[in-house]
């Protein structure tokens, strides 16, 4: 085996311990618990469901994977984390990598109504372009100021799709309950998703789940991280 290919089977491996240092294997209370997670759900602390962290790093290696390879063939993974905690931590790993990624909110007919929302991506581009080049240095200060405004306002919606030209090959969702919108958009046109998944979830609905705390922003940055391991 070559050196390169050691230094990459190295970069796959899920450490339990890192795991669980990290707080991944707290769910929510026994009162929220989805049926369909009792797979993954190995005993309770209190009232809360604690998961087994076996079961979540053989997932979670298998998710990243079929995602380092579905980026290796250059495919469009969309990464979807709505939670505002996450927002700064979600941009700073789609910069690094150059992912599209929607934090601010989800858009009803993002997906299912792509040709209108390229539009709106479009009208930015070109205002961006437009203000980048002194274009808008004719118009008067109250003017320049709507149109900033305005801006900032498509930024919020758009800033991280600004690249998309098409519906993306794929969805990778942080929180499968605050995010659920944008999953059943991605099944309706018929895209595999990746989801990190919660015990009050459904995994039966997304192709990869990852079962996992997704409200601890330890949790979601240790996947991002171990994403970052594979693809770098």
């Amino acid at each position: 085996m070559s050196t390169k290919e050691e230094k990459k089977e190295k970069t796959v491996k899920i450490d339990v311990e890192e795991l669980g240092k990290a707080g991944l294997h707290f769910g929510h209370s026994s009162s929220k618990r989805h049926p369909n997670m009792d797979p993954y759900i190995d005993g309770m602390k209190g009232e809360v469901h604690i998961l087994d962290l076996i079961k979540t790093a053989e997932k979670l290696e298998q998710s990243l994977k079929f995602l380092a390879e579905k980026k290796k063939e250059e495919k469009e993974i969309l990464i979807v984390g709505t939670k505002p905690q996450m927002e700064g931590l979600v941009k700073d790993f789609c910069k690094k990598h150059n992912f599209s990624y929607i934090t601010y909110r989800w858009i009803g007919g993002f997906l299912t109504n792509f040709s209108e929302v390229k539009k709106r991506i479009i009208h930015l581009n070109d205002l961006l372009k437009k203000k980048e080049s002194g274009e808008l240095d004719k118009y008067t200060k109250k003017e320049q100021l709507e149109i900033d405004r305005e801006i900032e306002g498509l930024e919020k919606k758009f800033g991280g799709v600004k690249n998309l030209t098409s519906v993306p090959d794929l969805m990778f969702a942080l929180n499968m309950d605050k995010d659920e919108l944008a999953i059943e958009e991605a099944k309706k046109m018929g895209m595999q998703v990746v989801a990190v998944c919660d015990t009050d979830c459904n995994p039966m609905i997304v192709d990869y789940p990852i079962p996992a705390n997704d409200d601890a922003i330890s949790s979601i940055k240790l996947i991002l991280d171990k994403f970052d391991e594979f693809i770098s």
